[in-house]
Formats: structure tokens, sequence, C-alpha cells
């Protein structure tokens, strides 16, 4: 079957960008319908819960933070992620029963212009680019241009920062000896439907010890569209769903396999067995 996924080269033309990006998002509707579908080491297409409802709007303490919150998204300074060019970035099928329906751990990132993150964090220490989460089972973090995204950490939460116009990937490894699925969304959006973020949706499957990285919002059985630091007007949240609220924040939600313990052949045992003695009693 060709899964070429065929882009409208005339529509730049006669139509507007946002009616472009209604048009791909149509096609892209269609083929990723199909449950099952996985990337290409171990990831599967959305088959969970695809028509969430958006979480409730922001709720203002008084008359100025809700004026805040009703400021246009085009008005808004700081980063969000845009609908980037698309890539090469086929899927395979594979299938993957969780041990439970909620995640055995959650992580998020935040990003921003330099700016915007002096802004938002008062103290701050530098971070590395790949961090754990969930406990131990992952680590991820931002790659933009020749490396890892500058990361900060401050109260508790993890900051990235960004420049307008650039790509970046998001990079996950498994630490774990078993298998793992992992729910990524963008500024509230999950990365395989564009579409309000949920536990319910199925993600990437990664194999144990492999690495992971996720270029763009999935438009088709074998392409994605390429995550660019873009402003608030210009995101893919405020162009498709025309609700900017949750821009500037990566999330992470990892869940592994049922039947099986991703601990049971990690670093303690595997020493342990390693130094065992062949003969208790030395004469």
């Amino acid at each position: 079957m060709n899964k070429q996924l065929m882009r409208p080269g005339w529509a730049g033309h006669e139509m507007g960008e946002k009616a472009v990006l209604a048009w791909r998002w149509c096609v892209r509707g269609t083929l990723l319908g199909v449950a099952g579908l996985l990337w290409n080491s171990c990831a599967t297409a959305p088959v969970g819960d695809s028509t969430a409802s958006p979480a409730a709007g922001p709720v203002g303490a008084d008359a100025a933070s809700r004026a805040e919150a009703a400021t246009p998204a085009e008005e808004r300074p700081g980063l969000a992620t845009g609908y980037g060019d698309e890539l090469k970035d086929p899927m395979r099928r594979s299938s993957f029963v969780r041990a439970r329906s909620k995640p055995a751990g959650t992580d998020s990132i935040y990003y921003n212009n330099r700016s915007g993150i002096e802004a938002m964090t008062s103290y701050r220490s530098k971070a590395a680019g790949l961090q754990k989460a969930a406990g131990g089972m992952v680590e991820w973090g931002i790659r933009s241009g020749f490396g890892y995204a500058t990361s900060y950490r401050s109260v508790g939460k993890r900051f990235v920062v960004g420049s307008p116009g650039k790509a970046y990937t998001i990079v996950v490894k498994n630490r774990c000896r078993s298998r793992v699925e992992v729910v990524l969304s963008v500024d509230g959006l999950d990365v395989m439907d564009g579409r309000p973020a949920s536990f319910a949706k199925r993600g990437y499957l990664i194999a144990p010890g492999d690495t992971l990285e996720v270029k763009g919002w999935r438009s088709g059985w074998d392409t994605v569209a390429r995550f660019e630091f873009s402003s608030v007007g210009a995101s893919y949240a405020n162009q498709r769903h025309g609700d900017a609220r949750n821009v500037g924040v990566i999330g992470l939600a990892v869940f592994g396999e049922k039947g099986v313990d991703p601990w049971e052949w990690m670093g303690g045992e595997v020493e342990r067995r390693r130094g065992a003695t062949p003969f208790a009693v030395a004469l």
C-alpha cells in the first residue's frame, strides 16, 4: 500500500493559511481514524478517546485576571508551538496492553523565550538536557538545533528556553528492561491527533533501552508536521482550535505493560547476580 500522504500544492495560492491547515487536518483525521497504527519502533496511533472536550477555561480571581485571560492570542507575548513542514516518519502495527488505566508517572516541561522564562521564574538552577521521570522509568528532554535546549529547574518545575522559528523534537529514553508506552502532549494537545490531550489516548511504544525522538504532530500514516517554536497567535492550538490557554507546556505520561514488572532486571538485581560467589566457603 502506498502510504504517501498527498499534499494540496495548489491550495497555498487559492486558500488562506487557516483553510490550508483545515484541509490538511480533514485528510489527517481520516487517515488516523484507523486504530492500531504504530510508530516505526513501536508507536501506536491514537485509538483512545479522540473526542474529549477541551479543558474548562481559565477562571480569574478578579476582573483584572479575567481581562488578562481574555487577551487575544495574537497579542500575547512569548512562545507556543506551530505546525511546521511535513517530514517522513513511518508507523507500523503493534500491540500493547497497559498494566493499569492510570499512568505509572507523569511529567511536564514548560517552555518560553528567554525573557519569558526569566519572568516565570525567580531563583533557577541550570539542569541537564535529559532528566528522569516516572520514578526513573524514562528520561526525557527537548532537543533543538545542535543539542538539547537550555534547561532550568525552579520551584519544582522544569523550564526550557526556545527561539522563535526554530524546530524542536521531544526525546524520550526507556530506562526499563521492558516496553513502555508514552503519551505526549504539546500546548494541551495530543501529538497524535492534535486534539485535547487525555490519558485515555494511545501513544508511542518504546522498546527496552531504546530512545524515541518525536519530531512533530502526526499528519499521516508516514508523516509528521515539524514542531516549531512560534508566536502564540501562529500556534497550532490557536490556528486549529482558536484556544491558546495551554500554550507553553509539554506533557508526558508513562504506562507499563500488563503482566510485566518494569523493574525486574534493573541495576540492583543485575549487580547482585554478577557478584554472586560460586564457592561460598573458602578452604
